[in-house]
């Protein structure tokens, strides 16, 4: 997933020397987040459990950015509890709903319901909490991402059942967090290094609490490396580690805007991918709602004109 709130504030960057590096990281960054959708989705078949997996997300990132601490606890003691508590929303919380949500649907679903959306629930939550109103050039594109929502449920009513209504109320929860992890990170104005240690370690802090009330179990007993080297490389190597600084990279070399424009494409990029490795159908409605968030994303993205 996006840390969509790095893009915030930043300004646009111009014929960089180094682009092409940028472009090389920011698409292995798609490619790991329709990735995190695929990987959800197949937390079901494994023998790994959504806590197992959760466990992975949080302390392999951590095992890496440990070593980078010592320069940012100073900033990190500064953070305001409410605005650590909003990011840490990003973090457990967050993946145990999506993975809900991804039981019961498909990776088109967890792609476009939660990435794709975020733009709404930053809007509506920075509206009733932060009293910002919606700008004027960002009503349509946020209706475009609606409507693309709302098709991929209406437009295939023969598919969608009582259990992936409650899919997509999941998915449509994390969404919400995501919302809420966003604004945390603007507030914070943490540099990417920093919130990857944050998110990391407050979410294996919640992990270890959970385990020790007897909440959620992890059991890695039964599990083989084969088994978990998916979730090892995209969940802990890639969502964690990979995705949190090469979009930063990414940013500073292409810019804030470009960067989010080409991110919005992994929602599709998932949907693709799914039909090859989960063997799951792509109808023709959902590739058009997905067309509508994929172009309500990047228009939402444009640079403000002065």
């Amino acid at each position: 997933m996006s840390d969509a709130a790095i893009i915030l504030g930043r300004p646009e960057v111009k014929g960089h020397p180094s682009a092409l590096a940028g472009y090389v990281v920011l698409g292995i960054v798609v490619f790991v987040w329709a990735g995190f959708a695929l990987t959800l989705r197949a937390i079901g078949a494994s023998p790994l459990s959504p806590a197992d997996v959760a466990l992975i997300r949080f302390a392999l990132p951590l095992l890496f950015l440990l070593p980078l601490s010592a320069k940012r606890l100073g900033k990190l003691r500064k953070v305001a509890p409410k605005d650590a508590l909003l990011v840490l929303l990003g973090g457990v919380p967050f993946f145990f709903i999506a993975t809900e949500g991804a039981r019961t649907t498909s990776a088109a679903f967890v792609g476009a319901l939660i990435a794709g959306t975020s733009p709404v629930a930053v809007a509506l939550l920075s509206r009733l909490f932060e009293r910002k109103l919606v700008e004027r050039r960002k009503l349509l594109p946020l209706a475009l991402i609606l409507c693309g929502a709302v098709g991929m449920v209406i437009g295939q009513p023969k598919a969608v059942d009582a259990g992936t209504m409650s899919g997509v109320g999941f998915l449509l929860a994390a969404s919400l967090l995501w919302g809420a992890y966003t604004i945390g990170l603007r507030r914070t104005g943490l540099d990417a290094i920093s919130n990857g240690l944050l998110v990391s370690a407050g979410s294996l802090i919640v992990m270890t609490v959970l385990m020790l009330c007897g909440l959620t179990q992890v059991d890695f007993s039964k599990v083989t490396l084969f088994d978990a080297a998916p979730f090892l490389l995209i969940q802990g190597i890639g969502v964690g580690l990979v995705s949190t600084v090469g979009y930063a990279f990414a940013i500073s070399r292409l810019g804030a805007n470009k960067s989010a424009t080409i991110g919005s494409l992994a929602p599709a990029l998932a949907a693709l991918l799914a039909i090859p490795l989960l063997g799951e159908p792509l109808s023709f409605a959902t590739l058009a709602a997905i067309a509508l968030i994929t172009a309500g994303v990047i228009l939402s993205n444009r640079p403000t004109r002065r």
